[in-house]
């Protein structure tokens, strides 16, 4: 597996280099050879975010981002969640993982819980709103939702508004 390191206005010690690339080491009884895991590191006001990214078998990818107030703490809090979305997500991953590495014993905690079969609760129709961005913004608050679902009254397509783990807004313009 290759690995990319990346910073954002922040400066990688060689300690942390070596640490990051001792421990992602250990996840290539995942992935075949051809795997790249690119991992961003970037200061956010007085904490730290990191997130990574391994793509692997022709597209696919597992991903996971942590903030804390050490970049340190966050490679033993990113590396858990990818090896959990591995695990959970081991049959539709399918053959596109090394199938022997999940047989084995987690590297860094112990089994999942079960996985809960998700079935669909409730559903809800919604009445799409001709609006701009910043009425949809104003729209998401009103309601306190992570989300919200609008027309975009300029391309006439629908559009998404979601709250950032860090606070800040995203837009997600779909095209069909």
């Amino acid at each position: 597996m290759r690995i990319e390191l990346n910073a954002r206005n922040y400066k990688v010690s060689d300690r942390l280099r070596e640490i990051i690339e001792k421990k992602m080491e250990k996840f290539s009884r995942y992935f075949e050879d051809d795997a790249v895991a690119k991992i961003t590191m970037r200061e956010i006001k007085n904490n730290y975010a990191m997130e990574i990214t391994i793509f692997f078998g022709g597209g696919n990818m597992v991903r996971s981002e942590v903030i804390s107030d050490n970049m340190y703490n966050n490679i033993d809090l990113a590396l858990p969640k990818i090896e959990g979305q591995i695990r959970k997500h081991r049959t539709k991953l399918g053959k596109k993982i090394r199938q022997a590495a999940l047989d084995e014993a987690s590297i860094y905690a112990p089994a999942p819980a079960p996985e809960k079969n998700r079935e669909l609760v409730r559903t809800k129709t919604i009445e799409l709103k001709k609006i701009n961005v910043a009425e949809a913004l104003d729209e998401m608050e009103l309601v306190d939702h992570d989300f919200f679902i609008f027309l975009n009254d300029k391309t006439g397509l629908v559009n998404v508004v979601y709250r950032r783990a860090d606070g800040n807004a995203g837009l997600i313009e779909l095209v069909y």
